[in-house]
């Protein structure tokens, strides 16, 4: 049995990962609880805030639901709902008017069809096939001898994963940019408040760049292990 099997240097890379995933889910934890106490000027919840953006943008089609959970909120684009959370949804908190706002900007990229948003939608069961395929495939290739197609397919079928996640920034960024626009257009914060709202969306963009990070660190631990072939000395 190879050597490497034993010890493999390779996984500090998944230990990189982890801590910046870590270290940045902390973060938006720690920013989004500093501001979940600040209550908006107007007394505005999110659930207002939100059928605010969408009515003002001809989005009265899309409905507004409530889910379980803490920071579970989310724009279904197949369904045309928008789902905020029981810590968001009668929230009159900056911090939680700022992630509803953010999943209305979603609304409207859906709207507008936005290709990066189309794109990622398109990438879902794409990469939800290459994550689930690539460990096996690749593990076929070591066990018949070291056979580079299927690892470097496996490999190629794993990477989906990472260009999911690079088409992830621009639509997470561009839905932070249009609430903090919109919110600021409307007035439904003050300008104090609106910096506030814009540290949260920042620091929850943060997650998605993380995530990137570590993707690309668990293709790049894969072509160090795998990628380059094997001789037999």
């Amino acid at each position: 049995m190879p050597f490497y099997f034993f010890y493999d240097p390779t996984m500090i890379f998944i230990l990189i990962g982890l801590v910046i995933s870590g270290i940045a889910s902390t973060y938006v934890r720690s920013t989004y609880s500093k501001y979940a106490d600040t209550r908006n000027n107007r007394g505005l919840t999110a659930w207002e805030v939100s059928r605010s953006i969408l009515d003002n943008s001809g989005l009265r089609n899309v409905v507004l639901d409530r889910v379980p959970g803490d920071l579970t909120d989310h724009y279904d684009s197949q369904n045309n709902i928008l789902r905020l959370s029981d810590a968001t949804y009668n929230s009159t908190s900056v911090a939680a008017i700022g992630v509803a706002a953010h999943e209305a900007g979603h609304a409207i990229q859906d709207q507008e069809n936005y290709f990066p948003l189309r794109l990622r939608s398109t990438l879902v069961p794409v990469a939800n096939f290459g994550q689930g395929i690539s460990f096996p495939l690749i593990i076929a290739g070591v066990i018949f001898g070291g056979n580079q197609s299927l690892i470097n397919l496996g490999i190629l079928f794993f990477s989906l994963t990472l260009v999911f996640q690079l088409v992830t920034l621009p639509v997470e960024f561009d839905a932070s940019n249009r609430a903090i626009a919109i919110l600021d257009q409307q007035q439904l914060l003050t300008p104090e408040e609106l910096d506030q709202a814009r540290h949260v969306l920042r620091a929850a963009a943060l997650t998605y760049v993380a995530a990137a990070v570590a993707s690309f660190l668990q293709v790049l631990r894969l072509v160090l292990l795998f990628g380059g072939g094997r001789r037999n000395d």
